[in-house]
């Protein structure tokens, strides 16, 4: 199956970090509304407590590229998260070569 995984490290300023998680939690509903997307989790960093790390699964590149980024929804994640982040994120595009499990 082609699937697209959409990565991202995020530094949240300082002491934001609680804040931060209630407004990623409520975004979520934009992001997943969105043609094409999967499934996405947001980690936070045991060592670096204001880092994290958000994963994004999405049918195919466009769905993200296009699709979200280009939407209203995106308008509404981005005034609800964008602030937070401190220098602002890179986000990168994966797919799977090879996937193992147990």
């Amino acid at each position: 199956i082609y699937m697209i995984l959409e990565a991202a490290i995020l530094y949240v300023k300082k002491g934001e970090e609680a804040n931060f998680e209630i407004d990623f939690l409520k975004a979520g509903k934009y992001i997943s509304s969105i043609n094409g997307y999967i499934k996405h989790s947001l980690r936070k960093c045991i060592e670096q407590q204001n880092k994290y790390m958000l994963l994004v699964e999405w049918e195919n590149l466009e769905d993200h590229t296009i699709g979200f980024r280009q939407s209203t929804q995106y308008l509404e994640w981005k005034n609800m998260l964008h602030h937070y982040y401190e220098p602002f994120p890179i986000v990168e595009h994966y797919m799977t070569i090879i996937e193992n499990e147990k």
